[in-house]
């Protein structure tokens, strides 16, 4: 299994941004996928998550900011962001797994950095 994300970039505090996850390697509609972040310094935090029946889950800090959703003709995960804070300044992550499996890969990360 390959992920590849992308879309990462700077951004002043109130932007958007979008994130893209690419998986190969996969049956990707089988998948349950999300996204963590880490900032400098931090331990890895889960964003958002949406499992393979299209289930969403999101952290506090997030919720009514950002969207997570899934074409799965295109193998592509996305994580639409809006209305940026510095605090959303990380490494972000973008992961595979089965439901109910211990088994998981992840993406390289994508950079996003918040100014304020």
């Amino acid at each position: 299994v390959q992920l590849q994300a992308s879309g990462g970039g700077l951004v002043q505090a109130g932007g958007s941004l979008r994130l893209s996850c690419v998986a190969s390697g996969t049956m990707f509609a089988a998948n349950d996928m999300g996204w963590s972040r880490q900032a400098p310094g931090k331990q890895r935090e889960l964003v958002a998550d949406i499992a393979w029946n299209g289930i969403t889950n999101y952290a506090n800090s997030v919720k009514g900011r950002f969207l997570v959703s899934r074409d799965n003709a295109k193998n592509t995960l996305y994580l639409q962001m809006n209305n940026l804070r510095p605090e959303d300044t990380g490494v972000y992550f973008c992961y595979a797994t089965w439901p109910g499996s211990a088994t998981d890969y992840w993406g390289q990360g994508t950079q996003v950095t918040v100014s304020s």
